[in-house]
């Protein structure tokens, strides 16, 4: 009895933290993820008035991940250090000044600097936050954990679509295009939720002012309990599970935005108008961002990651070669729908995966190669599209190709399976 009692006032312990930090996390993700991805909306009246062809667009929309590439170890490394509060304010600051400033590019090689810095500036805030929620939540319980989190991506570009779309509409106020809009509307809450990160972030439950004493305690007993052996920053660069699971993350994240900056136009080719296509991409995200998190419960239940990861990619897969080979618009968008529900499901659950081997400083340094190598496919996925797209007319190799990228993920993963830890099944907090 004690023990049920234990158990259930440890599980209303971290419900508060959930409730207190993840709602604003996920808020500031939004914002994040709206600003990497608006450039997707801001192409359909852009790229005439800069003079960018389907290849160029497709470069400069990438090069915002070779940016981030080469700060994001430095970046998580500095964030352990300085604690979450002060550095997150910096990078939210930085990249929001960026976003709204690419604005005024005048051509294709201001479209490059200005794509790739905002990069620079975004790097560390995703893996800053995977390590700053390994300082909250048990491993347990991790995947149910991140997917409230990662629900922002789908909803920012289930929201961004709309509102991106409706200010492309106010092109001509005080002389600028409604792309140039965009970017400054878009860019400037970054610059605002920097202030109140540093009000709202505590740096981690010793911190947290609206934790009591015991509650501080039962917190760090619990996460000693299951946490993964604290390790070195070498330990973690050099451990190959690592570099492992960045090429499987690869594979995910090139389908996720080799899709995500193309479906706008990809609509767009259907027939439908600007403020249509807002609405209509919409649709997918919002059953993505429901079905991400289901996916994540039944893994944290079960107490299984690996199948999670499979069969979530093996649906993308299939989406995408649907979608290559049926010619019906609405046929082809219910198959990329079932391919962004995959891409998601599998991103969420493949991000369970480093927390269950590393640990101190080698998670800090670790978490954050997984995500510049895997984020590289950021920039090749939007990239190969755009080729293919110039290349053959159309966007069925190209989905084709995302469909391989993800069936590569689902051969590592089951590859990496044997080397990694089995998480115990986890009670389900409502």
């Amino acid at each position: 009895m004690n023990s049920d009692r234990a158990k259930a006032q440890e599980d209303a312990i971290f419900a508060k933290a959930a409730w207190r930090l993840i709602p604003f996390l996920g808020l500031l993700y939004v914002v994040n993820f709206l600003d990497r991805v608006n450039v997707g909306f801001a192409a359909l009246t852009m790229n005439r008035d800069i003079g960018l062809g389907a290849q160029a667009y497709g470069w400069g929309a990438g090069i915002f991940f070779i940016g981030y590439f080469f700060f994001e170890v430095p970046s998580n490394l500095i964030l352990e250090r300085v604690g979450a509060r002060i550095w997150i304010f910096r990078i939210m600051l930085s990249w929001g000044v960026v976003s709204a400033a690419t604005a005024f590019v005048q051509g294709p090689l201001s479209f490059y600097a200005l794509r790739f810095l905002l990069g620079v500036m975004e790097a560390g805030f995703f893996p800053g936050i995977m390590l700053y929620l390994t300082y909250w939540f048990p491993a347990s319980s991790r995947a149910r954990f991140n997917s409230y989190f990662f629900f922002a991506i789908p909803l920012a570009s289930a929201v961004g679509g709309p509102l991106s779309s409706a200010i492309l509409q106010l092109g001509g106020i005080t002389h600028l295009h409604g792309w140039q809009w965009l970017f400054v509307l878009e860019g400037l809450p970054a610059c605002i939720l920097s202030f109140l990160v540093l009000t709202q972030l505590p740096d981690g439950p010793l911190r947290a002012k609206w934790l009591g004493d015991d509650e501080k305690r039962i917190v760090a007993a619990r996460l000693a309990q299951d946490a993964a052996p604290a390790g070195s920053l070498w330990s973690g660069l050099s451990d190959i599970r690592v570099w492992w699971l960045a090429a499987a993350d690869f594979g995910i994240i090139f389908a996720l935005y080799g899709i995500g900056f193309w479906l706008p136009q990809i609509v767009k080719a259907m027939g439908f108008s600007n403020i249509e296509t807002g609405f209509v991409v919409a649709g997918p995200y919002v059953i993505c961002a429901f079905a991400m998190v289901a996916w994540a419960r039944s893994s944290d239940r079960r107490g299984e990651r690996i199948w999670h990861v499979v069969a979530a990619a093996l649906l993308g897969a299939g989406g995408f070669t649907v979608a290559a080979l049926l010619h019906g618009d609405a046929l082809s968008l219910i198959a990329l729908t079932a391919a962004a529900v995959g891409i998601y499901a599998a991103l969420v659950s493949i991000w369970t995966l480093p927390s269950s081997i590393l640990g101190g400083t080698a998670a800090a340094g670790g978490i954050a190669l997984i995500n510049s190598l895997a984020n590289l496919g950021g920039f090749v996925g939007p990239y190969v599209m755009g080729w293919l797209k110039q290349s053959t007319g159309g966007y069925e190799t190209g989905m084709a190709v995302l469909a391989a990228g993800l069936l590569t993920s689902v051969a590592l993963v089951l590859a990496l399976a044997r080397s990694l830890p089995v998480p115990a099944p986890a009670t389900v907090l409502d």
